[in-house]
């Protein structure tokens, strides 16, 4: 090895980190009331040669547990044995969240509304200004991963701005069927990520609170392919089978028209069609009913899984293409193939029950 491609030194918080090796750094983030510290630990993988600053980080919104235990299965895989570059692993971003078991700060600020943020400003803006100018300014692409709400579920799928042909070659490399062009929010991780040119992806699966296996085999998978595609890791010696994710450049929210005991007849990633009975709201007192029709054809990607809702809450969202059967088709068949370790038992992972 020249002593061109030997890599320096990685530096974060203070804290060298030599190539080759790793480190936990303890970022100080703030104070409990009983003056007891409170950190965010971050990992770092520094490879032997240069190349890309990857980061991957989850629970920005604390009660969003998917990506915890992707980052858990990232940092144990083989492929970082010859890592070219580094790795920035935040398994727990929103640790005030975390702790809480809530999505959002002790001031009910969401964490995700407040970047860049601000060193004097609330607490949430500087939690923002300490991840953005200690960690994120350190990285050359990131990987933000979330999961649905409390008591909402998303189907396995990436979010991200396409505008941006970086960003969009990692949308593509993460391997999952479905990518939804999504606008940068202001506030968001992606939004101040975009602004100074680091390629920013979103890994939305799952639902808050819940850890669900398909989604977090998916996640560490993806992980691995768009270290992949940069270059990090080695190519795989079996690579799985190429998925070509489908584009929605539009999708929609099917909202409740009264309130009273929601029933669901879709799943998440079934083939919607136009007219189609999604789900009937029924009075708890009463055999009055009422039905839900799809506005639109498409493919099912987030559902609500609470049977209790109000009017003009959010039931299902539906993301339109263009080849609605294919995409359903494409969608079957990965999450046959995801699980398929699982339901075999050669997966060095045991299932987690649901």
């Amino acid at each position: 090895m020249s002593a061109e491609e030997v890599a320096v030194p990685f530096e974060l918080a203070g804290v060298r980190v030599a190539p080759g090796r790793r480190a936990v750094v303890e970022m100080p983030a703030a104070q409990l009331y009983t003056n007891t510290p409170l950190n965010i630990p971050v990992h770092v993988v520094h490879g032997r040669r240069p190349g890309p600053v990857l980061l991957v980080c989850a629970a920005i919104h604390g009660d969003e547990l998917n990506g915890v235990e992707i980052i858990r299965r990232v940092l144990q895989s083989q492929s970082l044995r010859n890592l070219r570059g580094t790795l920035v692993a935040v398994p727990v971003v929103n640790v005030f969240g975390f702790i809480h078991k809530s999505r959002y700060l002790p001031d009910r600020r969401d964490l995700n509304r407040c970047f860049p943020g601000s060193e004097t400003g609330s607490l949430g803006a500087r939690m923002a200004w300490l991840f953005k100018n200690q960690i994120l300014d350190r990285c050359t692409h990131a990987i933000d991963l979330h999961t649905g709400a409390v008591y909402r579920s998303n189907l396995p799928q990436i979010r991200a701005n396409l505008d941006s042909s970086a960003t969009a070659e990692m949308a593509q490399a993460f391997g999952v069927p479905l990518i939804l062009n999504s606008v940068l929010r202001d506030g968001t991780l992606r939004e101040v990520a975009e602004a100074q040119n680091i390629p920013v992806i979103t890994y939305e699966a799952g639902e808050a609170l819940r850890f669900d296996e398909a989604s977090i085999r998916a996640g560490v998978r993806g992980v691995i392919n768009v270290m992949r595609h940069l270059n990090m890791v080695a190519p795989a010696r079996k690579p799985h089978p190429l998925v070509e994710p489908s584009v929605a450049r539009s999708s929609l929210w099917v909202r409740a028209e009264r309130d009273g005991v929601f029933r669901s007849l879709v799943a998440l990633g079934d083939r919607i069609k136009k007219d189609q009975l999604l789900g009937r709201i029924s009075s708890p007192f009463s055999s009055d009913e009422m039905q839900i029709l799809s506005p639109c054809a498409g493919i099912l990607v987030g559902r609500d899984n609470l049977p209790l809702v109000n009017e003009g809450e959010a039931l299902f969202h539906i993301a339109r293409f263009e080849e609605v059967r294919e995409v359903a088709e494409q969608v079957q068949a990965f999450a046959a193939d995801i699980l398929e370790g699982v339901t075999l038992g050669t997966s060095s992972e045991p299932p987690i029950a649901p």
